[in-house]
């Protein structure tokens, strides 16, 4: 049957589509970063930001809350890029393709859909029972860690893939063996899908209030963290306690702490971000 439509029609036509479907994405974080901005701004002084809370948070500032955050986000990162990316070279670049190794990308692709609460039961488990660590930054740190285990696993393994066998082929025939190959012709160039999965990381896990609340966050605490098995404050819960737990409290300090995690969560993002721009920009092919 003859299209009744031109090629240029159907062209605009596909075009209008894809618009109008990015706007759905784009318009409503937009309508929401705006809301936050002119709700928030007026909130966000520099004794907001290097105060400690009073008055039971109703007053001062927010700086053990940003301290803890920064603990948390950083700790997670730290557990879970060298044991993700490890996993993934071993998967990627070691295991033989087999039905077992089926079985665990499946379930590395699952666990990456596990609601954050079931994390954050099973760090209250693990880490504050069993371990003994208690209610700290080091058992919500590993908890978060867990939790973007599966991003990074599967987003490095995908960048490993993606780096072409002849690199890996050319080094081995200089001579070079496996962890040499991997380590100076597979992973410089798999570093920026490497640091993709990172940066999804660190926005899920400093925007994530179920994990810590089960393992570190603390209602009130007006001092900043002495070590890792103190408890912390964190931006997430700070706020989710200022919305539906503290009364009274001024609206623009809730949306001043949205905003603040926000910022904070952006730069983050930001310098993974410059420094994955980096690492492409040195790419050979």
């Amino acid at each position: 049957m003859r299209n009744p439509f031109s090629p240029k029609v159907s062209q605009k036509a596909a075009f209008l589509l894809l618009f109008f479907a990015t706007l759905l994405v784009i318009v409503p974080v937009g309508m929401v970063i705006v809301v936050i901005l002119k709700n928030g701004a007026k909130a966000v002084t520099w004794e907001f930001l290097s105060q400690m809370p009073s008055a039971g948070m109703r007053a001062g500032g927010i700086l053990p809350a940003i301290v803890g955050t920064f603990y948390l986000v950083v700790g997670a990162v730290l557990f879970a890029l060298p044991l993700g990316l490890c996993a993934a070279i071993y998967l990627s670049e070691y295991s033989k393709e087999n039905l077992m190794n089926r079985i665990v990308r499946l379930a590395i692709i699952n666990l990456a859909g596990v609601p954050s609460v079931v994390f954050g039961l099973f760090g209250l488990g693990l880490f504050v029972g069993f371990f003994k660590f208690g209610a700290s930054i080091l058992a919500g740190s590993l908890t978060l860690g867990v939790m973007i285990l599966p991003v990074i696993i599967t987003s490095s393994r995908e960048a490993l893939g993606s780096v072409p066998k002849s690199f890996r082929e050319v080094s081995l025939s200089l001579g070079a063996t496996k962890l040499q190959t991997i380590c100076y012709a597979v992973l410089p160039h798999a570093l920026p899908g490497v640091l993709t999965g990172t940066i999804l990381g660190v926005g899920r896990a400093a925007g994530e209030t179920a994990p810590i609340l089960f393992t570190v966050a603390a209602f009130y605490l007006p001092r900043l963290p002495r070590d890792i098995f103190d408890q912390a404050m964190a931006l997430p819960y700070h706020l989710y306690v200022l919305s539906t737990q503290v009364p009274n409290v001024d609206p623009k300090v809730r949306y001043g702490t949205a905003l603040v995690l926000l910022s904070i969560v952006l730069i983050m993002n930001l310098i993974a971000i410059m420094i994955r721009s980096y690492f492409r920009a040195r790419k050979k092919w």
